[in-house]
């Protein structure tokens, strides 16, 4: 890995690394995400599909080195050892991904329909990211969030098409994505943590950062 490229991942880890507070953090690395939601055909939610592009600072330190024919395009296989490196780190962090069916945290699957792409000067890296078991969406609410916890890398949703579904969502079922929250509200949360104990915590066993992330919820009628 070159010096310019190392520099890179190292600003990647370390905004994963590095512990923050919400009203303290700044953000290192900026992501635009798209995401779908995964059903099989009984209905039932098996996965997240995630799709990061990465702000263009980062992008460019990253490629750097990578273009090994110097043909000025960045293959998949020249990124293969960047798009390797990106899903293993992201794995000790969850992949940044939280998915709660009736409030309680599920567990992953292997992580292993990955890859990555550089296409009209943006890199963008992309993953399935499954459940270990399926979830029927008919008995519960299921609610996805994709955040940093530490407000260290900002990941944000495009303004068009954000979330998407693929697969048999059942008839009365629908997927909603709740809007960002507002200044005011922000400062609103804010002021309410200004006021708790060291010892309090967000209801469910979430972190902080869950409080501000922008959730995906499905619901379905009975």
């Amino acid at each position: 890995m070159n010096i310019t490229r190392w520099a890179a991942w190292a600003v990647f880890i370390s905004a994963m690394a590095v512990s923050g507070s919400p009203a303290s953090a700044h953000p290192h690395v900026w992501i635009e995400m798209r995401s779908d939601v995964v059903f099989n055909d009984q209905g039932q939610i098996t996965a997240m599909n995630l799709m990061w592009t990465f702000d263009d600072a980062y992008a460019q330190m990253a490629l750097d080195g990578l273009d090994t024919n110097g043909d000025g395009v960045y293959s998949p296989s020249e990124l293969d050892p960047l798009t390797r490196e990106n899903i293993a780190s992201l794995k000790d962090y969850g992949f940044f991904t939280v998915m709660r069916f009736n409030g309680q945290k599920q567990p992953f699957g292997e992580v292993t329909e990955f890859g990555q792409i550089w296409s009209n000067d943006k890199l963008q890296l992309h993953m399935q990211v499954p459940l270990k078991a399926p979830l029927d969406p008919t008995k519960g609410e299921f609610v996805a969030k994709i955040y940093d916890p530490d407000f260290f890398i900002a990941m944000d949703y495009a303004r068009e098409e954000p979330v998407s579904v693929v697969g048999a969502m059942p008839k009365n079922c629908q997927l909603v994505v709740k809007p960002v929250a507002t200044d005011a509200e922000v400062e609103q949360t804010r002021a309410m943590l200004s006021t708790k104990g060291p010892e309090w915590k967000p209801e469910n066993d979430e972190d902080f950062g869950a409080i501000f992330a922008q959730p995906v919820i499905v619901q379905c009628k009975a």
